[in-house]
């Protein structure tokens, strides 16, 4: 059954909000445990979304975005959160602290879509559980593994950039972290002709092959 455009928003709605703000959220609690409490004291070490929703970023882009690709077909879902702030100095080993911070949110989306994976099981196996439900969990699935891949993707000041950062030697890391200014525009020209979805697609594709295959779905 096609759904209508408040449907399919009515479906994505909670899995893109938990998926960006707990990602965030993973940021806070892996930094504020290695040193810096900055995150902390601001209270984004929480599940509570409200803390870390950015209004144009959370729910509009992702929302117009929805409903491109309701009325045109395909798009990349595509959104981001509030920042949170990680002062490096005050990590223990700033280098290898700030690649583990930068991990954490794509960790905690990659966890998010397995327990996606579960629910869509559990439903399944009980027989508990309607069609919109089903839905909701498959997209949690979609969404979850679409914001892994396209945060490892290895460009700063995306994770992935930052986790190359800190595994690069110093000689080549220094060059590189000065990439970051200029990362959004990069972000930005990949989307426009097209080209993050070529390479994002097919990973996205991959990940929600080999998560139904470990849960025999």
């Amino acid at each position: 059954m096609e759904l209508s455009i408040l449907q399919l928003i009515a479906v994505y709605a909670i899995p893109v909000v938990l998926a960006i703000t707990l990602h965030e959220a993973a940021h806070a609690f892996v930094a504020s445990r290695l040193g810096d409490r900055t995150a902390q004291a601001l209270g984004r070490v929480t599940i509570n979304p409200f803390k870390h929703v950015d209004p144009v970023g959370t729910l509009l882009v992702p929302g117009l975005i929805l409903l491109a690709s309701k009325a045109l077909g395909g798009g990349l879902l595509f959104g981001w959160a509030k920042p949170v702030p990680v002062i490096a100095s005050n990590l223990r080993s700033p280098r290898r602290d700030m690649g583990l911070v930068a991990a954490a949110g794509p960790g905690a989306n990659l966890l998010m879509a397995l327990g996606w994976g579960l629910a869509i099981k559990a439903m399944v196996v009980t027989g508990v559980g309607d069609e919109f439900f089903v839905r909701m969990a498959y997209a949690g699935i979609l969404v979850n593994i679409a914001l892994a891949v396209l945060n490892l993707m290895p460009v700063p000041p995306l994770d992935g950039g930052r986790i190359l950062t800190s595994l690069l030697p110093l000689r080549l890391a220094i060059p590189y972290s000065r990439l970051e200014p200029y990362g959004i525009f990069i972000l930005l020209a990949l989307l426009a002709t097209g080209l993050l979805g070529n390479v994002i697609g097919p990973l996205v594709d991959l990940g929600v092959g080999v998560l139904a295959s470990i849960l025999s779905l």
